[in-house]
């Protein structure tokens, strides 16, 4: 369910990434897919980091998306790889049926009894192949080896797309 131009005032913002990236890819996870880890100390953290490397697999230079557009968007579901899924599904809609680059701005998690849902917030533009490096079209998230862990040191995830 898309939700425009509300305010995420209890969100956690997402600080610039710095090197290290909070994510790695990994090799020989599925042959014609692309796969990463993603981490960071908490949930939101964890999601905003899994939400950069899906964009860094399309864009070659995302530092060239500028913050023209601004969508907030929320999901749901009882178990929180799913909740990822679902959030990388709709990054993945937003590029596709409107063309646009979106980076995530803040994440919001909250769990009432058995169901977690996230607000995100994000900030993107028009794709412009003249700006934009793209690289390849990520059509989906896929359940091949999806996978989110608490660890000693926060949250990991594994994530495979479809490209």
């Amino acid at each position: 369910m898309e939700i425009r131009d509300s305010k995420l005032e209890s969100a956690i913002p997402i600080p610039e990434c710095q090197p290290p990236m909070p994510y790695r890819y990994l090799e020989d996870i599925a042959p014609a897919d692309a796969a990463f880890e993603a981490w960071g100390q908490t949930l939101e953290e964890m999601i905003a980091a899994a939400a950069e490397a899906t964009l860094q697999i399309m864009v070659g230079n995302p530092e060239t998306i500028l913050s023209r557009d601004h969508r907030s968007f929320q999901v749901s579901d009882t178990e929180i790889d799913l909740l990822l899924l679902q959030v990388l599904q709709e990054l993945i809609y937003f590029k596709d049926a409107e063309q646009l680059l979106l980076r995530v701005q803040a994440v919001r998690l909250e769990r009432c009894t058995d169901t977690w849902t996230a607000t995100i917030a994000a900030e993107g533009e028009s794709i412009d192949p003249r700006r934009h490096q793209l690289i390849v079209d990520v059509k989906a998230v896929t359940l091949h080896r999806l996978q989110v862990l608490q660890t000693g040191g926060g949250w990991r995830a594994t994530v495979v797309v479809d490209v």
